[in-house]
């Protein structure tokens, strides 16, 4: 085990005494929560500005897509805080139960799942909405491989990383079925900085990226999906016409404060500027600095769980606390990364502040868990498993 698990001072003991409200609200990390709260408000302004249009243009109510976020919206803030009521143990129960509920829905996607007319088969339709099932796979999958890992450090404890592995290949493989690459990625990258942390020896590591990149090249080798993906990426020029075309000029024209509120044009022409490239929108309606905020916020959460986890001692939850933080970490950097062709198109929401029901929903839930994990326990909470 590395030095994420020894070594750390005891958190500060608590008082008992009060409610249970009360006692949550002293051992919350309330800076995090804020921090979440005002990303979420962000959300809110940028979809004023950037969902309009795509509801004219598919002959809906005009704020049709605002009313859906501030909906879910308001369902993922519930969702967070209810789960940070819960002690580490009943989140490892709640994780384990959703995580072989929605592997076995993301299997089902090539029988019973949709494309939208998208090219990947990714939901499933209700009518009334849809459900992307591979958002909630993420938080609980990790928190189950946690789970995992560190019963395997415990004397005659399960192949925890064996398992781990193999779930997490699965996981990814069924992803890439879709096809979802980045999703897929995403899950192996937080997967091998838990094992890391877990103490994975260094040349299997060196091993398993080599199988990783492997991977990849096959990929590019035989999905045309992701060959064209990867050789936008790597093109001398960005096609004006394309989604990274419209967002480079976006970004360009916001400058350092921005064109002024709802004075941006990208929104008009780009597909995805609710979702996956709410953040141009950010840049050319109100500039470079508001776009330091929003990662200046995202830089807060990461530190702040990362912070509160090192004075953790239980080896359970120092990795799933860990697996979470990146998860929202690596998924914000690789969103903001693709609008400046940091990496290549990857069909990633920015959590908490693009459109969509079932992201908003998942990083609720994965930030809920994450606060349950970071709070505060006295020794006697410890104990007695509150």
């Amino acid at each position: 085990m590395t030095e994420i698990a020894f070594g750390q001072r005891s958190a500060p003991p608590l008082p008992l005494d009060g409610s249970v409200l009360g006692r949550w609200w002293r051992s919350v990390d309330q800076w995090t929560m804020g921090a979440v709260g005002a990303l979420f408000v962000i959300g809110m302004v940028l979809g004023l500005a950037a969902s309009p249009p795509l509801a004219d243009r598919n002959g809906l109510p005009h704020f049709h897509y605002v009313t859906r976020q501030a909906f879910f919206g308001v369902l993922a803030l519930g969702a967070m805080v209810a789960l940070s009521l819960a002690s580490p143990r009943q989140i490892r129960r709640i994780s384990t139960l959703g995580f072989a509920v929605f592997l076995a829905a993301v299997a089902l996607l090539p029988v019973l799942g949709t494309d939208f007319g998208k090219g990947a088969v990714r939901w499933y339709s209700f009518g009334f909405g849809s459900v992307q099932p591979s958002e909630f796979l993420k938080p609980f999958f990790i928190v189950f491989a946690a789970w995992l890992l560190s019963a395997s450090t415990q004397p005659g404890g399960p192949p925890g990383a064996l398992l781990s592995f193999l779930l997490a290949t699965l996981a990814a493989g069924l992803l890439v079925i879709q096809p979802d690459f980045g999703q897929a990625t995403l899950v192996l990258a937080v997967w091998g900085l838990m094992y890391f942390v877990a103490g994975a020896p260094a040349l299997l590591l060196a091993g398993l990226a080599g199988s990783a990149a492997a991977a990849g090249w096959a990929a590019y080798t035989h999905s045309a999906h992701f060959a064209r993906r990867i050789d936008a990426f790597l093109a001398e020029d960005v096609q004006p016409l394309t989604q990274l075309g419209y967002a480079t000029d976006a970004i360009l024209a916001g400058g350092l404060f921005g064109v002024g509120v709802g004075e941006g044009s990208v929104k008009w022409s780009l597909p995805d500027a609710h979702t996956d490239f709410i953040i141009a929108v950010a840049a050319e309606e109100y500039g470079l600095l508001f776009c330091l905020l929003i990662v200046g916020l995202f830089g807060l959460i990461v530190l702040r769980c990362l912070q509160r986890l090192m004075a953790e001692r239980d080896v359970f939850t120092q990795l799933a606390g860990l697996g979470l933080t990146a998860l929202v970490g690596m998924q914000a950097l690789v969103n903001m990364g693709v609008a400046i062709r940091l990496f290549p198109a990857k069909g990633m929401t920015l959590p908490f502040i693009s459109y969509g029901g079932s992201s908003a929903l998942a990083v609720g839930i994965g930030m809920g868990m994450l606060l349950a994990l970071t709070r505060r326990r006295s020794a006697a909470e410890v104990a007695r498993g509150l």
